[in-house]
């Protein structure tokens, strides 16, 4: 999954295949979902020693921004039910294109999801309530209270892609497996998950050792390997092609010597769309190159 990222609406997020030299050659899904940074209380001022915000201006802003967006959504649906009453009867007058406007029509009905970037659970519970006014289609990315708004998401089928694994707790009292085992804490209230990086770099390497923590702490090692298989491509709607070896399926396959969730093991073979590829890198080429290097 490709997400932009940066202002309230970062723009649409992509299900894409790590194959070909394109965007489009590597595309499984174009156009998957909205990624919204939903509007939260924060007192940051954004700038190096400036003091922080005032909460009451705080919460003033973040109701400003959450209402803009609301706005948008609903200047859509109206844009939308616009273009349909021109399409069965052109003797109306015919609405001006917004093309902004109609990005977001998708989203509007319920065609498309809406991912929600929100971690705390006051905005995880804020989030879902907007998504049911509104009448979108919600999936939670990042979720690191999500277990303890499980309750409302089990009840609104409303999936979770976890990108905090390995972040620290963000209180001060909280247990120091407080994140460890929150994908644990979602399988166990029947909330459709799945453990993402949230890293679109080098750390997204990281993704089976994530899933392996989450294993230590509550999770079973097989809905651990499926948290990084199945469970995305379910929550992704490209089941149908990924996250499992099977007849029909795009042939995405790693051989190991081991537990492909466990740091030592290592990766023998790597096959995309059946395509065998070479397992090198920068760091084995330097490791080639140096490995003979005496230290002094």
């Amino acid at each position: 999954l490709s997400m932009p990222s940066g202002g309230v609406i970062s723009g649409q997020a992509a299900v894409i295949n790590l194959v070909g030299s394109t965007p489009d050659e590597m595309a499984i899904t174009p156009v998957f979902g909205l990624v919204v940074n939903f509007p939260r209380v924060s007192t940051f001022s954004g700038g190096f020693r400036q003091p922080p915000i005032e909460f009451g201006e705080a919460v003033k802003r973040r109701d400003k921004r959450l209402e803009d967006l609301r706005k948008m959504f609903k200047d859509a649906e109206a844009y939308a039910k616009a273009q349909d009453a021109y399409a069965a009867d052109n003797k109306l007058p015919r609405p001006s294109v917004n093309l902004k406007l109609a990005a977001l029509v998708p989203y509007t009905r319920g065609e498309k999801p809406v991912m929600f970037a929100v971690d705390r659970e006051t905005d995880i519970r804020n989030a879902v309530k907007f998504a049911d006014e509104l009448k979108l289609k919600a999936i939670i990315v990042g979720g690191n209270d999500a277990a303890k708004a499980a309750d409302l998401l089990k009840q609104k089928n409303i999936p979770v892609i976890l990108t905090g694994v390995w972040s620290l707790p963000a209180r001060d009292d909280d247990y120091y497996d407080t994140l460890f085992a929150v994908a644990g804490k979602l399988q166990q209230a029947g909330v459709k998950y799945c453990v993402a990086t949230g890293d679109n770099g080098a750390n997204s390497r990281d993704l089976p050792y994530q899933a392996g923590m989450s294993a230590a702490y509550g999770l079973s090692k097989e809905d651990a390997l499926k948290a990084v298989t199945l469970y995305p491509a379910q929550i992704l709607g490209v089941s149908d092609k990924l996250g499992s070896i099977e007849t029909g399926k795009i042939a995405n396959i790693v051989v190991t010597d081991g537990d492909i969730l466990e740091p030592t093991t290592h990766v023998l073979h790597l096959f995309i769309n059946g395509r065998k590829l070479p397992l090198t890198s920068r760091h084995t080429e330097l490791y080639e190159q140096f490995k003979d290097r005496k230290i002094n």
